[in-house]
């Protein structure tokens, strides 16, 4: 607990640094998720120097990279985390969260535009690097943090706090010093930018569940031993979509010299810190924008049965869609063969492609 309260100090202390030394270079950190593993792993001797190296980091976030050799892995796990997971919630939609690993920009142009789908994107991944931090305080793989103390204070009725609780908290904090730190406070992109990332990492501390334990003579389960943990990672994605479906378009009002968002229609409820929030409708992502990234949609994969987004009416834009007959090989009628393998016979059958015009 001392050196999670030491690390604590340190964010703050270097918080202030980077506030005097921000420079306003659009660093990309999301580059840090298209990496192996292997590749963020730092030695002990050396990790800080290498921190310093990784120039589409802003100065504030390779300040913290090099609090920890393990951080920067953590980070990009989280990162991967998070683009991964957006890429499965659209992988059936017209936009389908590509990504680009020989480009600057991960998702390409379609950042640039202050669209549901960019709050989208900020909410998962900033989600991604606070459950990832968090996972590995828990795992002791960050020497500066650990379980959840805290919680061993609060009063419980038919149970008692034990075990090791996640420390959402630290990691929340943790992703919002990291993933927050290049963005303008004062304006409207940034203000969109800070309203989602937090609304990401909220959704995380609203999903926590209590898993608890009995103990007591022969089962009898006389006392529960309880501690909590975070949801897992597709549960957090879920609930996250289902923000994005209920979106809230805003616009800037200043005040005080300050600028602040607020919802572009009279009528429209004022969303909640866990909502999403965006400025600008989506482009078309029926046809293929090279200056955006986007891909189209044309020789997509469709659903002819399906009347959802991955449906061949919607996916294909109305453009219709064409019917191969193929003939696919897969691996049948397999069984055990002692010892110690699988054996397996190779059987042809005819399936069906729809893909868009």
């Amino acid at each position: 607990m001392k050196n999670c309260r030491v690390l604590r100090v340190s964010v703050v202390i270097l918080s202030y640094a980077a506030l005097l030394n921000w420079t306003g270079v659009g660093a990309n950190w999301w580059l840090l998720g298209m990496q192996s593993s292997i590749d963020l792993q730092m030695a002990s001797s050396s990790y800080q120097n290498t921190c310093q190296k990784l120039h589409y980091l802003v100065a504030r976030q390779r300040e913290l990279c090099g609090l920890d050799r393990n951080i920067l892995q953590c980070v990009g796990y989280g990162a991967k985390t998070g683009i991964e997971e957006c890429q499965w919630q659209f992988r059936t939609h017209r936009w389908n969260c590509s990504t680009f690993s020989n480009a600057s920009s991960v998702f390409g142009g379609i950042v640039a535009v202050k669209s549901r789908e960019r709050a989208y994107i900020h909410a998962v991944s900033a989600a991604g690097v606070a459950y990832s931090v968090t996972r590995a305080c828990s795992r002791g793989q960050i020497a500066e943090c650990g379980c959840d103390q805290r919680i061993l204070n609060r009063r419980a009725r038919r149970w008692e706090w034990g075990g090791c609780s996640e420390d959402v908290d630290f990691g929340r904090m943790f992703s919002r010093e990291f993933v927050d730190s290049n963005e303008e406070k004062n304006s409207a992109e940034g203000q969109m930018n800070l309203h989602n990332n937090e609304a990401g990492r909220r959704i995380i501390k609203k999903n926590m569940v209590r898993l608890c334990k009995c103990h007591g003579v022969s089962g009898s389960c006389n006392m529960q031993v309880c501690w909590r943990k975070m949801a897992p990672f597709r549960q957090i994605g879920d609930s996250l979509r289902a923000k994005f479906d209920a979106a809230t378009m805003m616009q800037t009002v200043r005040r005080r010299r300050r600028i602040r968002l607020k919802p572009k229609y009279p009528r429209q409820k004022r969303p909640t810190k866990r909502d999403l929030v965006y400025l600008e409708d989506s482009p078309n992502y029926c046809d293929k924008n090279t200056k955006l990234g986007i891909p189209g949609t044309r020789g997509r994969e469709c659903n002819r049965t399906s009347w959802g987004m991955d449906g061949c009416n919607l996916l294909c834009c109305g453009r219709g869609f064409r019917t191969e007959v193929l003939e696919v090989s897969e691996k049948c009628n397999c069984r055990f063969v002692y010892c110690c393998h699988v054996q397996c016979e190779q059987c042809n059958k005819t399936v069906m492609r729809h893909t868009c015009n």
